[in-house]
């Protein structure tokens, strides 16, 4: 073999190398992402479950608030819903619940019964340790859309994230008053 040979051989094993680890790194930061959503996903399944509980516990008490459950539930199935159309939506969906819930929880205070009754106690508390799980995995999440986008998005990685399929990703938005864990003191 000539001494020209063996050069090119090494710079073609050379780009191929980097090529493959610079692949590689951005498979570990998608994989990174979706398993950030996954964690979202499982924190909303655990509010949407809740939600129901909630809503029966108080339904008794809250004879003339008919409108404010109902608000609830709507807005819950539409949060279920909009899992399947994306992030954007999701998260705007969920920001609805959020206000729905608030809504919700300030009618509670107006109703001694429901101040003292335990079961509404602990499912608040739930419901308010989920929405602070939700809030630290939105976080979590973010930062790794963050960090995906700006390898894909910076030299050299610009050049083939393109071509193999390694698109930007949508930040999980929160509406400013949906950062504000909703809260009831019903003691």
């Amino acid at each position: 073999m000539t001494p020209l040979l063996i050069i090119v051989i090494i710079i073609v094993v050379a780009i191929v190398g980097f090529l493959i680890v610079l692949y590689n790194g951005l498979v570990g930061k998608r994989n990174r992402v979706d398993e950030a959503l996954a964690q979202i996903e499982v924190q909303l399944k655990r509010r949407h479950d809740l939600i129901p509980n909630l809503v029966n516990a108080v339904k008794g008490y809250m004879d003339f608030e008919q409108d404010v459950l109902t608000k609830v539930t709507e807005a819950r199935a539409g949060a279920i819903a909009a899992g399947a159309k994306g992030t954007a939506e999701q998260a705007q969906a969920e920001n609805v619940l959020t206000g729905a819930l608030r809504s919700l929880f300030a009618v509670v205070e107006n109703y001694p019964q429901l101040k003292a009754n335990e079961n509404v106690l602990a499912l608040q508390e739930q419901l308010t340790t989920t929405e602070n799980q939700i809030s630290f995995s939105r976080q979590h999440y973010n930062a790794s859309v963050l960090d995906f986008n700006t390898a894909i998005q910076t030299f050299p990685a610009v050049l083939i994230a393109g071509m193999m399929g390694f698109l930007k990703r949508d930040f999980f938005d929160a509406e400013p008053e949906a950062d504000q864990v909703p809260s009831v003191q019903l003691r």
